[in-house]
Formats: structure tokens, C-alpha cells, sequence
């Protein structure tokens, strides 16, 4: 294709050449920088209209003014062309940057929410957990106080047995004091 191209513009030369009038140069000469390659095919392009310009040169000797409007339109046209090249560049450039920018910010998003999530799973297994710890609290609260009441009635139960007990031991010494006898056993040990 980048061989096609320079084939046409050869054609286009010579007839640059023939027509006489300034007016019907410069028509000629808008067309030829209208026919600037993309810039896709920069590097085959260049070469092939340096190539065309040379021959130009060659087939046409009009003189220095000539040459010199030439060599001009030759450099206008490859500055056009690299400013091209450069806008394209620079327009690749900020696509890629803000293509770059979309990705990074879809992944701040992307773990903002992940996060959130897991925050709020967190969340809820520890109000589950305090939810429980508070249950088992309130069970060994019930049990603990269970246990109390247990306890106070088998001391009350020890009591009153404590106080039957001593009660009977008056009695019985008093029995004993009405009788004037002494008890059999003292002491459990004897």
C-alpha cells in the first residue's frame, strides 16, 4: 500500500510541472500537501516524497527560485506531517493516561466497596458475638445466682438443724440435771 501511494504521486508531479500560470501552481501545490500520507504510514511516506522531490529537481531545472519554493513546500509539507504525528502522539498519550486513570479509579471503587463489605460482615459477627457474650453472661448471671440461693437455703437448713440440735442438747441436760444421771458418751471418742 505505502508503495502505491508514492506511484501516484510521481504521476501527479510531472503535471505540476506543465501548467505555466502562478495560480494553477498553487492549486496544484494545496493539492499536493492535501495528499499527505496518515500518519499510520509515516516512515514509507516520507522517504517516497523525498524521492518524488528529487526527481522533480532533476526533471525540473526552472532555476533557483524554483528549487528554493521546492525545497520550502517540501519542508512545510514535513513539518505539517510531523505536527501531525506529534498530535497524534500526544493525543495516544492522554488516551492511554485517562484510560489508565478510568482503570484505577474503578479499582479504588472496586476495593472501597470489598471493604465496606467485609466491614460490615465484621461488624455483624462481632454484634452477633456480643449478642451472645451478653446470653452466656446472663446464663452464668442466672446460674451464679442459682448457686446463691442454694447456698442460703442449705444454710438456713444448717442453721435451724444447728439450732434443733442445741436445742435438744438443753433439753437433754436438762433432763439429765431433773434425773441427776450422767450421760452415757461425752464425747464420741471415748
Amino acid at each position: 500500500m505505502a508503495e502505491e501511494k508514492p506511484a501516484k504521486v510521481e504521476e501527479e508531479g510531472p503535471s505540476e510541472a506543465a501548467p505555466p500560470h502562478p495560480e494553477a501552481v498553487k492549486d496544484v501545490e494545496e493539492e499536493k500537501t492535501a495528499i499527505v500520507p496518515a500518519p499510520e504510514e509515516k516512515p514509507d511516506d516520507s522517504k517516497a516524497l523525498v524521492a518524488v522531490e528529487k526527481v522533480e529537481d532533476s526533471s525540473t531545472e526552472k532555476g533557483s527560485g524554483s528549487n528554493d519554493r521546492d525545497a520550502a513546500l517540501a519542508r512545510v509539507a514535513t513539518e505539517k506531517r510531523l505536527s501531525l504525528i506529534k498530535a497524534w502522539e500526544e493525543n495516544e498519550k492522554v488516551k492511554a493516561e485517562n484510560k489508565a486513570i478510568k482503570k484505577i479509579s474503578s479499582i479504588s471503587a472496586w476495593e472501597k466497596s470489598k471493604k465496606a463489605d467485609v466491614e460490615a460482615e465484621l461488624k455483624k459477627k462481632e454484634e452477633e458475638l456480643e449478642k451472645k457474650k451478653a446470653e452466656y453472661a446472663e446464663q452464668v448471671k442466672n446460674k451464679l445466682a442459682l448457686i446463691h440461693k442454694q447456698a442460703e437455703e442449705k444454710r438456713a437448713i444448717a442453721e435451724a438443724k444447728r439450732g434443733e440440735e442445741a436445742l435438744k442438747a438443753e433439753e437433754k441436760a436438762a433432763k439429765y440435771r431433773a434425773t441427776g444421771l450422767a450421760p452415757k458418751k461425752i464425747f464420741g471418742f471415748f
